[in-house]
Order: structure tokens, then C-alpha cells, then sequence
């Protein structure tokens, strides 16, 4: 891999930006670092270190760096719509375009599905999910949620581009306003289901920022940042809205899910603080070690972040079961014990990394003309609501039959499973070059 990744670093073209790719590579990590740190563990039970010292939940102001990633995600496929259209001005250019962004995506993804959909089958065959293991099938599945609202962005890229190239600010304005309305109706008129509506409007907003950023009109990073710190502020202080930015066990209102104006206001403020680093950042990222390393991450992130809780828990599952102690969390032994825990956890992850890396690979793709556009909006669609629908049910309850409410439908394990494998197959299927039909 390393002679590769020397290679890929070396034939960087002078145009790419490369502080986008060291942005998309920190805020994954970041998140994955984030996991392995809030994760406590005592005997069966899985809890949140955030809950059990309130006073840290401030941290995630700064660490709950997921807004940056979807702002990259803007900016990424911005870009690569318009080279996609330049190229093929014939109609098949949504088709391509799914297929070309979600390949890395989708098939680690895939992957993930199947490996841990039969695991938990076997598992509840043999009646051992139970205790840690039961925990483990639910919570193994969560970070399938980012991957539901990253495919929403991905099929939303061509309509909400067009609106962005007409009315620049006025777009991302009007999802902003959207997202007010929204925690109007929540929280003021009682509106059942009405909160769902912000996966949307907060997360697209903050990936329009990401086509402003692609044209150059982020031109005042300062006031961007000022006033979505300032608003975020105002509302935690005066609004009813947490202090924490990521979701907490047992609260009623949460910031993160459904998504609120307030994490907007974070999203803001996040993308703000980049723009103000961008110069010492974009030289970081020329630094050819650096550029290396940012590549090698790349190539692996997507496959890591899928199974970075799997490896989590795989380390307290075997601490667990050599009868090492596990301290009362946030005393001094816990916190003693932290660098240990995490350290094996990255080795954990790179083992899984080496096992299923090859898939995050992208295949050669050949788009050509053909109607693939209906049936790739179908697949995604099918895609979107399979890994959601994982993300809140889990792997659990395979063959009981245990139910999530996905906005207002509950879905099972396996319908959910066969969701997403369908909505990948057909978002393979149109991606692919159509005949032309023969003229005789």
C-alpha cells in the first residue's frame, strides 16, 4: 500500500484543494476518536461518559465536528456534478453521478451490512445475545445513521446545485428558513412528526455552505463563525434547547436527533473556524508527509469509520472476558486506563481495516446513455431508508421481529437489511453503460 499511496500523493494535480481532503480525514477521526473516549462500560451496559460528567458536554461545541464533514461533502460534490455535466450533457448524468459518489460509500457499507446481518443471525441461532452481545448488535449500527444522511445529500446535489447556481445565499437562506419553521412548529405549536423534517433542512444547509465554499463566496469566515456561535448561544441559554451538541442518554430534546436549529447554529460556527485556518491548514496539507498520510487515510476512512464501534466493543468484550477491572468511569483509574483501551482499539480497527479495505476501492465505472435517472432515484431511496432504518433498529432482533420507528413507519432488522442490498443493486445497475441500440 505504501508504494501506492507514494504514488497517488506524488501524481496530485497543483489545482486540488487540499485542505478539503485534510478536512474530511480530521473530522472523521475525530468523530471515531470522540466514540472510543464517551464510550463507558460497566458489566452489561453501555453508557456515555458526557452523562456521567455533565460538565464536559461543552467540549462537544468544538468536537462535534460532523457539520465539517457534510460542508466538505458540499464542496466535494459541487465539483463533481459539474465535471460529470461538462462531460455528459445527455441526460445520464444523475445516474453517473450517484454511481460515481457512492461506490466508496455503498459497498464498505454493503459490506458492513452483511457481515454483521450474519453474524447476528448466528448469534441468535446459538442464544447468545445476551448481555454485551445483545448491546453490541444494537449498537454497532449507529454510524449508519451519517451514512442515511450523506446519501440524502448525494441525491439532493443536482436540484439544490441548480437553486445555489441561480440564488447563491438566497438557497441556503431558504433551508435555514425551513429549519426555523420547523423548530417553530416543534416547539411552539406541538406538531407531531414535524421535528423530522430538520434531517433535512439543518444537514442540507450546511452542505450548501459547501457549493458557497466551491465558488468563493464564504468571503467573511469571522462574521460566519461570530454569528453561529452567537446563535447557538443564545438558544442553549434562552431556548429549549441542551447544552450538548451530540445526543444524550434519557433527554428529552436532543440536539442531533432530530437535528435543531442549534446544531445549525454549531454547523455555522464549525465552518466559520475552518475557513479562518484555511491558510495555515492548506499549508499543513502541502507538506508531502502530510499529503501522504492524508491520502493513505482517505483511501482506508469510510471502511474505518464503519467498523471503529466494532472494534470498541470488541476491546471491552475481551477485557471483559480475561476478568480485567473495569474502574467506576471518570475516576482517575478510568482515565489511567483510557490511553490502553484506545490504543487497542486503533489496532482492533486497523486489523478490520486490512480485512475489508479492498472494497472501498472503486471499480472502473462506464456510464453512457440510457434512463438510468428513476431507477437510481429508487435505489437511493431504498438505500437511505435501509440504513436508517439499521441505524435505529440495530442488528438485534433478527428473528424476533424487534421494531424502530423510522419518522412514523416502524421497521424491522431484515426489512431494513433488504432495503439497503436492493437500493445498492440499483444504484449499480443504472451507473453502468446502457447499449445503444443497433441501427439496421
Amino acid at each position: 500500500m505504501g508504494s501506492s499511496v507514494r504514488e497517488l500523493a506524488a501524481a496530485t494535480p497543483g489545482t486540488r484543494d487540499r485542505y478539503v481532503d485534510l478536512l474530511r480525514v480530521a473530522s472523521l477521526g475525530t468523530v471515531v476518536l470522540g466514540h472510543w473516549l464517551m464510550a463507558v462500560v460497566t458489566g452489561d451496559e453501555v453508557g456515555n461518559l458526557l452523562a456521567v460528567v455533565p460538565g464536559l458536554q461543552l467540549l462537544t461545541w468544538v468536537l462535534q465536528i460532523m457539520p465539517v464533514f457534510f460542508f466538505v461533502g458540499g464542496f466535494s460534490h459541487a465539483l463533481s456534478y459539474r465535471s460529470l455535466r461538462r462531460k455528459q450533457p445527455d441526460g445520464s448524468v444523475y445516474s453517473a453521478f450517484l454511481r460515481a459518489r457512492l461506490q466508496r460509500l455503498l459497498r464498505p457499507t454493503v459490506v458492513f451490512i452483511l457481515v454483521w446481518g450474519a453474524a447476528a443471525l448466528i448469534v441468535q441461532l446459538l442464544g447468545g445475545d445476551s448481555g454485551l452481545t445483545g448491546v453490541a448488535m444494537r449498537l454497532v449500527a449507529q454510524p449508519l445513521w451519517f451514512i442515511g444522511i450523506y446519501l440524502a445529500m448525494v441525491a439532493f446535489t443536482p436540484p439544490l446545485l441548480k437553486l445555489h447556481e441561480r440564488y447563491g445565499w438566497g438557497a441556503f437562506g431558504a433551508l435555514v428558513a425551513g429549519a426555523v419553521l420547523v423548530d417553530v412548529a416543534r416547539f411552539a405549536g406541538h406538531v407531531p412528526f414535524v421535528e423530522f423534517l430538520n434531517f433535512a433542512f439543518v444537514w442540507l444547509a450546511v452542505h450548501q455552505l459547501g457549493f458557497l465554499r466551491a465558488d468563493g463566496r464564504i468571503r467573511m469566515p469571522v462574521a460566519l463563525a461570530a454569528a453561529g456561535l452567537a446563535g447557538a448561544a443564545a438558544l442553549v441559554a434562552f431556548g429549549p434547547y441542551p447544552l450538548s451538541m451530540v445526543g444524550m442518554p434519557g433527554e428529552k430534546v436532543s440536539n442531533m436527533a432530530p437535528p435543531t436549529l442549534a446544531l445549525l447554529c454549531h454547523g455555522l460556527w464549525l465552518v466559520g473556524a475552518v475557513e479562518l485556518l484555511r491558510a495555515p491548514g492548506a499549508r499543513l496539507a502541502a507538506r508531502p508527509k502530510v499529503w501522504r498520510g492524508v491520502v493513505a487515510a482517505n483511501g482506508v476512512a469510510m471502511t474505518a469509520f464503519l467498523w471503529h464501534l466494532t472494534a470498541m466493543l470488541g476491546v471491552y468484550g475481551a477485557m471483559l472476558a480475561l476478568d480485567v477491572t473495569l474502574p467506576a468511569p471518570a475516576t482517575a483509574a478510568w482515565w489511567a486506563q483510557v490511553p490502553v483501551r484506545i490504543a487497542a482499539a486503533l489496532v482492533l480497527t486497523a486489523l478490520l481495516v486490512t480485512a475489508f479495505r479492498s472494497f472501498e476501492r472503486p471499480a472502473s465505472a462506464k456510464p453512457g446513455p440510457g434512463s438510468g435517472g428513476p431507477v437510481a432515484a429508487l435505489g437511493i431511496t431504498l438505500c437511505l431508508f435501509g440504513v436508517l432504518g439499521l441505524s435505529m433498529v440495530g442488528f438485534g432482533g433478527m428473528l424476533q421481529g424487534r421494531t424502530a420507528m423510522l419518522v412514523a413507519v416502524r421497521v424491522t432488522a431484515p426489512v431494513a437489511v433488504a432495503m439497503a442490498l436492493v437500493g445498492w443493486l440499483l444504484v449499480e445497475r443504472a451507473g453502468r453503460r446502457t447499449p445503444r441500440p443497433v441501427v439496421s
